[in-house]
């Protein structure tokens, strides 16, 4: 059985103020299409000012959204490929 590896790169951009921080997160696929998600955090007005645990939370966020973009685009592929409907897990 031969084995291929093959990578993935995934971009992450923030953009920030005192109280919000907004993510993008973007990965281009072996096959040139692009998939892009957000996140968003906001500090509440008690809370210390801590940038990285914004860009932490957002960028989760954004990461999940990609996960489930992923997912959505790979089953819609099985679809068109099957000719039936499949059904993602949620995660």
């Amino acid at each position: 059985m031969m084995h291929t590896t093959v990578g993935w790169h995934i971009e992450l951009e923030f953009v920030e103020d005192d109280q919000h921080t907004r993510a993008v997160a973007m990965v281009r696929l072996p096959d040139g299409s692009e998939v892009r998600a957000h996140g968003r955090a906001s500090r509440h007005t008690i809370d210390s000012n801590q940038p990285r645990v914004g860009e932490e939370i957002a960028g989760a966020r954004a990461l999940n959204e990609l996960a489930m973009h992923l997912l959505n685009k790979a089953h819609g592929e099985i679809d068109s490929a099957s000719g039936r409907i499949s059904h993602p897990i949620n995660v």
